[in-house]
């Protein structure tokens, strides 16, 4: 097993031309929405399990997709609703905007991958990001749905980053989110991962598909400023 670190250049010009050539450069940052820049609304799912009759341990998307056709429809129009009502309460997480500033001014590509419907996201840009872009945007129509790195893989094709063969490659990205469907998708992408750690996900800290751990967006300002350094994982 190897031990080895995500890594990224500084942002800033000072530190990067001093900085060791082989550190790679990022290249962008994908983001979950529901708990990551808007505050958790974590009773959303109790709702919707509720509706489907489902227990925690089943996972809802995955449900609906075992769905027969006419059923799915009635299932995610109920889902829909409860994200509909959980929207109009949304607020943003502390940092955001600073974080999204500073991203535009160093030119940082920024994308969305969420399991929520397109709605809620649209509501939150627009109550709280404009003129802020996010592209493209990775919603639970995308197939398949976190865990799966499919979304962030497609951002990264969005993107053009291929590797020397040609091959879409999402190393140059970072995956920010709360959840283990988020380190689980952005870890299996290829991506570095950071957790936006709160009281319902502290278990997620220690958890290997976490490389940073932050408390709030606008920490990641500082971070990227003097070069992203993940913890050490150990590589078969």
């Amino acid at each position: 097993m190897v031990s080895t670190a995500k890594r990224f250049a500084p942002l800033r010009d000072s530190l990067r031309a001093s900085s060791a050539t082989e550190v790679p450069t990022l290249r962008g940052i994908v983001f979950d929405m529901d708990g990551t820049l808007c505050e958790p609304q974590t009773y959303m799912f109790k709702d919707m399990r509720d509706a489907l009759g489902i227990t925690k341990a089943v996972d809802i998307l995955e449900h609906v997709e075992s769905l027969h056709p006419e059923k799915q429809t009635v299932a995610l129009e109920a889902i829909r609703n409860i994200e509909r009502k959980a929207m109009e309460s949304q607020t943003p997480q502390p940092g955001l905007n600073t974080l999204m500033s500073y991203l535009d001014s160093r030119g940082i590509p920024k994308a969305i991958c969420t399991r929520n419907f397109d709605v809620p996201v649209q509501n939150l840009l627009t109550k709280f990001l404009q003129g802020s872009q996010f592209s493209p945007i990775v919603t639970r129509d995308f197939k398949p749905p976190k865990p799966d790195p499919a979304g962030i893989l497609h951002i990264a094709r969005d993107w053009r980053l291929v590797d020397d063969n040609g091959d879409v490659d999402a190393t140059g990205l970072i995956m920010v989110g709360d959840s283990i469907d988020d380190m689980t998708a952005g870890r299996r992408a290829g991506a570095a991962t950071v957790l936006l750690a709160n009281d319902v996900n502290q278990v997620l800290v220690s958890h290997e598909h976490t490389d940073l751990v932050i408390t709030s967006l606008g920490e990641l300002v500082d971070i990227l400023e003097e070069g992203f350094q993940g913890r050490q994982i150990q590589v078969v």
